[in-house]
C-alpha cells in the first residue's frame, strides 16, 4: 500500500479518535468531577457525612471500574442503540468510553480533593460559608492542579479504550490498525498508526504537565502574600490598642516680680 492511499485512511481514523476521545473525555469530567467530589463529602468527617450513601457510591465505582472494557462494550450494546441508535460507529463507541471513564476519573478526583488542607475547609465553615462554598472556594481551587494531571490521565487512557473499541467496528485508529495493519498484513501501516498513538500521548501528557505546573507556581505565589495579609490582619486584631499616652502639661510661666524702686 502506498503513502496516497494509506493517507486519506489515516487522516480519517485520527479524526474518529479525536472524536471519539474528546466527547467521552468531556462527559467523563462533567460526570466523575462531582461524583468524585461526592464521595468526599460523604465520608467520615466530610462536610455531609453520610457513611451509607458513602459506601453505596463507592461500590458503584468500584464495580464499574473492576469490568474489562471490552466487556463492558458488549454489556451496553441495548442501552448504546437506545440512546444514539446504532451499535457501530464512532458515536456508538462514545457511549461505553464515557461510562467506563467516569468512574475511573471519580477515584482520581477523590484522591485528588483529599489532599486539601482541611483547616482550610474548618476555617471556611468557621466563617458561616456553605458546603457550595467550601467546594467551589476551597476544594476545587486548592486542588485544581493535581485535577488536571487527573484529566490528562483519563483522557490517555481513553485514547487505549478508542483503539480497543476500533477492533469492534467504533473505527479509529484502533480499527485502522486491526483491518488493514494485522487482517490485511500491512505492518508498514500497522506501524505508522502505533507512532501516531504514541505521538499524539506524548503531547497530551505534555500539555497536562504544563498545565498543571503553571497552575501550581501561580497558586503558590497568591496564596503566599493572602496568607501574608490574613495572618498580618488578624495580629492586628487580637492586639489591643495601645493606651493613648498622656500629653505633656504646658510648662508654667515663670513670673518675675517687678523690683520696687525705693
Amino acid at each position: 500500500m502506498t503513502w496516497s492511499e494509506m493517507e486519506p485512511l489515516l487522516e480519517q481514523a485520527c479524526w474518529d479518535t479525536l472524536y471519539m476521545v474528546g466527547w467521552s473525555a468531556l462527559i467523563a469530567v462533567g460526570g466523575g468531577l462531582p461524583l468524585g467530589v461526592l464521595l468526599v463529602l460523604t465520608d467520615r468527617g466530610g462536610v455531609l457525612q453520610n457513611v451509607v450513601v458513602n459506601k453505596v457510591v463507592g461500590q458503584v465505582v468500584n464495580i464499574a471500574r473492576s469490568m474489562p472494557f471490552i466487556i463492558l462494550m458488549v454489556a451496553l450494546i441495548s442501552f448504546t442503540r437506545a440512546i444514539v441508535g446504532t451499535t457501530i460507529g464512532p458515536e456508538a463507541a462514545i457511549v461505553p468510553l464515557a461510562i467506563g471513564a467516569i468512574p475511573f476519573y471519580a477515584r482520581l478526583v477523590e484522591t485528588s480533593v483529599r489532599e486539601v488542607d482541611g483547616g482550610l475547609v474548618e476555617a471556611v465553615q468557621s466563617m458561616g460559608g456553605s458546603t457550595w462554598t467550601v467546594v467551589r472556594k476551597v476544594l476545587l481551587p486548592e486542588s485544581l492542579p493535581s485535577l488536571i494531571s487527573s484529566a490528562t490521565t483519563t483522557i490517555v487512557a481513553l485514547i487505549g479504550y478508542s483503539a480497543m473499541a476500533g477492533t469492534v467496528g467504533a473505527g479509529g485508529l484502533g480499527d485502522l490498525a486491526v483491518r488493514y495493519g494485522y487482517l490485511r498484513f500491512e505492518t508498514k501501516l500497522m506501524w505508522i498508526t502505533v507512532a501516531i498513538l504514541a505521538v499524539v500521548i506524548a503531547i497530551i501528557q505534555f500539555a497536562g504537565d504544563l498545565a498543571a505546573r503553571g497552575l501550581s507556581h501561580r497558586g503558590r505565589s497568591s496564596v503566599a502574600p493572602r496568607l501574608v495579609l490574613l495572618r498580618g490582619g488578624a495580629s492586628r486584631a487580637q492586639k489591643p490598642a495601645p493606651a493613648p499616652e498622656p500629653q505633656a502639661a504646658p510648662s508654667e510661666i515663670e513670673t518675675v516680680e517687678p523690683t520696687k524702686v525705693p
